[in-house]
């Protein structure tokens, strides 16, 4: 089956369609964060830093880092921010940019295997990002979008996933190595789009045979009660083939989904993610053995 092994320089994650679902925290991004990015854009890093632990205590296997701050020297900041995450923190790295310059400046200071995001299907950015995917090693991950923009059809947008997958063979990039992003629009203004989803991420499995990733938290865009809606939407998606998420693991609600759909899909033998992360600790002075705490018998 289908493996995408990341590192960084201790640790490996692999995702696959018969592994545990990735999550891939989504916080270290000053998009709409403008403490952060003001902190980011100075050179102070000590909001990144917490943002790093903390999503990886909640159960983030992996972290995007993204320095999308306007007007600032991306590619500086991308590689300062990368290089103090892997100094507090084992697991590897999605490096997240639009600018191909700010990929290859966090490339160039990554240790181990990382995930470029992304590229997409359109020619100048297939031809700007492949090359630089392959010169490193590294993974990618493939946005089903292109030239005409985000097709409303499940169907338009696989053939655009095809077609990254295609081309990135020829730059002796592996499908392994491909991970498609299916792209979820947000539910309250596209009533199909859960749909949508699950149809193009069933397909990318069965026929493509790639591991899928997506932003999950864009589902919910608008609507009340965000985290009921993104935890439905990841159990469904694991249900239909989805192996990885750019998500917040900070909430209660999306970890229980994704530890109890890898139950149900059983990628989680013996439940054992299940209950090492709920089961309830022994009470003080409870017994351990099945009879539970012991009677004192009563001398005569």
């Amino acid at each position: 089956m289908t493996e995408t092994v990341l590192s960084s320089a201790s640790k490996e994650v692999r995702i696959g369609f018969d592994r545990p679902f990735v999550i891939i925290g989504e916080r270290i991004n000053p998009t709409g964060r403008k403490i952060l990015a003001e902190e980011m854009a100075n050179g102070d890093f000590s909001r990144v830093e917490a943002d790093a632990l903390a999503q990886v205590a909640a159960g983030a296997h992996m972290l995007d880092v993204n320095a999308g701050i306007p007007l600032a020297d991306e590619p500086a900041i991308l590689a300062d921010a990368i290089k103090l995450v892997q100094s507090v923190t084992d697991v590897p790295l999605s490096i997240d940019s639009s600018i191909v310059a700010a990929l290859e400046s966090g490339l160039s200071v990554y240790q181990g295997k990382a995930l470029v995001n992304s590229v997409t299907g359109e020619e100048e950015r297939l031809e700007t990002v492949l090359p630089l995917v392959a010169k490193h090693g590294a993974a990618v991950v493939a946005i089903s979008n292109d030239e005409t923009g985000i097709s409303e059809d499940p169907d338009v947008r696989f053939e655009v996933a095809k077609k990254i997958v295609q081309r990135a063979a020829d730059y002796g990039i592996s499908h392994e190595d491909v991970v498609v992003d299916p792209l979820v629009m947000p539910i309250g203004a596209i009533n199909s789009a859960g749909k949508q989803v699950m149809h193009i991420v069933r397909r990318l499995r069965d026929e493509l045979h790639v591991n899928t990733t997506c932003g999950a938290s864009n589902v919910s865009f608008g609507l009340p009660n965000r985290n009921g809606i993104n935890s439905a939407f990841l159990t469904m998606a694991i249900g239909a083939g989805m192996t990885s998420a750019i998500t917040s693991p900070l909430h209660a609600e999306v970890i229980q989904a994704v530890l109890g759909a890898d139950v149900m899909m059983g990628n989680d033998p013996d439940c054992a993610n299940w209950i090492r992360k709920y089961r309830e600790p022994a009470a003080d002075g409870e017994g351990r053995g099945r009879g539970g705490r012991r009677r004192r018998r009563r001398s005569a």
